[in-house]
C-alpha cells in the first residue's frame, strides 16, 4: 500500500513540475511587423489591425520616440490617419513598437509580399522601382527598359541588409541601411534607406520589408 501511495504521489509531481514548466513557457518577444490603421486621440496611439475589427494601444518603446517622431512628420499629430506596418511585439492590448516599416497618409491595408516578394525599394529623380523576389528581382525606371536578374538571398548584418545578382550584361546590387526614410512626394515614410547600384548608376531612395 505504501509502495503504490509513494507512486501516486510521484506521478502527481511530475505532472505538476509539467504545468509549471507549460506556464513558464517564455513569451515569443522578437519584433514582428503589425500592420493596421493608426491615429492619434488626445495623447493616445490607437491601433486597428488589418482584417480585424479590435483595436489596440501603441506603446512606442523606440530609441528617443523614433517612431512616433517619424508618424508626427506625415501628419499623425495633425490628426491624419495613418497605414502603418510597426515593428512591433502584440502583447495583450497592447502594440509594443520598436521600429518601424513603412507609413502612408490615408492608406489602405497592403498584402504582405508572402513568398512572392520579400523587400521593395523606390526612389524620385528619376523615378524607380525595385521588387525583390527568391526566384526574380526586377527593376523599373522611367523611359527605361526593366532589368531582370535572378532572384539571390538577402544577407542581413548590423541592421543592414544587402544583396548582388548579376547576369551576362547587368550587375545589380542592393543596399538597404536600417534608418528612416522620407518620401516627401508620396506623403510617406519608412524604416529602411536604400542604395542602388546598376551598371555604374547609382540610384537613391528608401526600401521597406515585405
Amino acid at each position: 500500500m505504501k509502495i503504490r501511495h509513494s507512486i501516486v504521489a510521484l506521478l502527481a509531481a511530475v505532472f505538476a513540475c509539467g504545468l509549471q514548466a507549460q506556464g513558464s513557457k517564455p513569451a515569443d518577444t522578437t519584433p514582428k511587423i503589425a500592420s493596421g490603421l493608426l491615429m492619434k486621440q488626445g495623447d493616445k496611439l490607437v491601433f486597428a489591425p488589418c482584417r480585424d475589427r479590435s483595436y489596440a494601444m501603441v506603446d512606442d518603446i523606440s530609441p528617443d520616440r523614433m517612431v512616433t517622431a517619424a508618424l508626427d512628420s506625415i501628419g499623425l499629430a495633425a490628426g491624419k490617419k495613418l497605414y502603418v506596418e510597426l515593428m512591433a511585439v502584440v502583447d495583450g492590448g497592447m502594440v509594443r513598437a520598436s521600429g518601424l516599416n513603412l507609413a502612408r497618409t490615408e492608406g489602405r491595408c497592403q498584402q504582405p509580399g508572402g513568398n512572392e516578394e520579400s523587400w521593395r525599394a523606390s526612389g524620385n529623380e528619376p523615378g524607380w522601382l525595385l521588387a525583390v523576389g527568391p526566384e526574380v528581382v526586377v527593376l523599373k525606371r522611367l523611359g527605361q527598359p526593366d532589368v531582370n536578374v535572378p532572384g539571390t538571398p538577402v544577407s542581413r548584418d548590423s541592421g543592414v541588409a544587402r544583396f548582388e545578382a548579376r547576369t551576362e550584361g547587368t550587375r545589380l546590387a542592393a543596399r538597404f541601411e536600417h534608418k528612416v526614410c522620407h518620401d516627401t512626394m508620396a506623403d510617406a515614410v519608412f524604416g529602411w534607406t536604400a542604395t542602388l547600384e546598376v551598371n555604374g548608376q547609382t540610384l537613391k531612395g528608401c526600401a521597406w520589408q515585405r
